[in-house]
Order: C-alpha cells, then structure tokens, then sequence
C-alpha cells in the first residue's frame, strides 16, 4: 500500500513480548504442548518435539522450558559440538523445518541425549515425518519421540492473543475492538501478529488511534494480499 503524504516514518522502539509461564495463554489446542512442558523431566521419552503453525506459541513454550531446565540452545550440524553439549545438559533445537540440520548430527545428538540421560527439545513447523531426513537410524530415533501438536487457534484463542500483542506494544483496545477483528481477519496467529504491527506502524505514521477504520483499511490490505494473481 502507498504511504499517504501526511504519514510519516515513526522511529522504531522496541517492544519486549512477555514470555514467561504466567503470561502463556492456555487454550485446549496447546494444553497437550503445556503439560510436556510443565511435566519435564518425567517426560514419556527423553526427545520431545513441538509441532505447530508460525506463531502458534512454540517459542514460548521452548523459553519456558529453557528457563526451567538450564537448556543450551544447539543446532546440529557437521563439524558442531551438538552432540557433546548434549551429553552433560538438556539441549533445544528449535525452528528444525526453517533452519536444516545434518542427519549424522543430529543423530548423535539424539544418542548422546539417551545415553547420557538428558533431553532434547525441538520445535518445527512440520511433523518430523516431514523433515528430508534420508539416514535410516535417524528415522528410526525420530519415530521413538514424543510429537505433540498444536492445533490452528479458535476465535477465544485468537482474541487473547490479540490482547497480548496490543499489550506488548502498550496499545490499549477494547473487548469490541478486538471482536471486530476477530470476526474478520484470517484464522491464523500469524496474522494476528501481521495486523498488530501493521495497526501500530500505521497509528504512529499518520499520528492517528486505533480505530474500526484503520483495522478495516488493513484487514483489506491483508486479504488483497492473498488473493492470488
């Protein structure tokens, strides 16, 4: 979309997310995501994999199991140290479908994990039946793991979310705000996240509120997005 002539550049502060355990917005699409990571170290297998769509909440839910296991973020691939850091601490990989991995890596990692009694965490987009994994023992390890998924968000899932996000960013909105939305956008967080940075940059461009208007002239500009060529 054309920036309008009165709208001006808004110098970019940062805003900080809450991600720790209270501020986690339960929902039963991650209440199977929630009781791996509240049930840790009795986990069923010491290999656990959260499974779910961009901005599903699996970054949470990694940082509150990092915060409450001492775990070393790793990414195996030739030539790390995945493997040894693995041996003697939990260890998280997350992001596994968007950043690759080395099959003989990530398999000694997942050893050295069984070995050594510790646990590794990992996050993806996709199941691991998924992943280009062409090394039969790794296979093999993978299918041993315990896969939990997170389903795509319902409209109450979407409206806390939403909350959160203006929260994060200090906006204030309220209850019938947030509907009009919900009851208009795409059925994914990732949107959400799409429309609060969208709504913010806009409001501090042009010196405006939040307003129907503005959520309208983005939720359009959203779907135009979408519609194919």
């Amino acid at each position: 979309m054309t920036r309008r002539p009165n709208e001006q550049l808004p110098l970019v502060f940062g805003h900080d997310p809450s991600t720790g355990r209270e501020d986690l917005l339960v929902s039963d699409r991650l209440s199977a995501a929630i009781a791996i990571v509240d049930h840790w170290p009795a986990w069923p297998s010491p290999v656990v994999i959260i499974a779910g769509p961009v901005g599903s909440g699996k970054s949470h839910l990694a940082s509150i199991w990092r915060e409450a296991s001492g775990a070393e973020p790793i990414h195996p691939v030739a030539g790390s140290d995945a493997a040894d850091v693995a041996a003697s601490r939990p260890v998280l990989f997350e992001d596994v479908d968007r950043k690759g991995f080395d099959d003989t890596a990530l398999f000694h990692v997942i050893n050295s994990v069984r070995q050594n009694g510790t646990a590794l965490l990992m996050t993806s987009r996709l199941w691991p039946m998924s992943w280009p994994v062409t090394l039969p023992d790794l296979k093999s390890r993978l299918k041993a793991a315990t896969v939990v998924e997170i389903g795509e968000p319902d409209d109450e899932l979407l409206t806390q979310v939403l909350f959160k996000l203006f929260a994060d960013r200090q906006l204030l909105v309220d209850e019938r705000f947030v509907a009009y939305i919900v009851n208009r956008m795409e059925r994914s967080l990732e949107a959400a996240q799409t429309i609060v940075e969208r709504m913010d940059h806009l409001a501090l461009a042009r010196g405006t509120r939040l307003t129907r208007a503005l959520a309208a002239e983005i939720l359009e500009e959203l779907a135009i997005a979408r519609r194919p060529d």
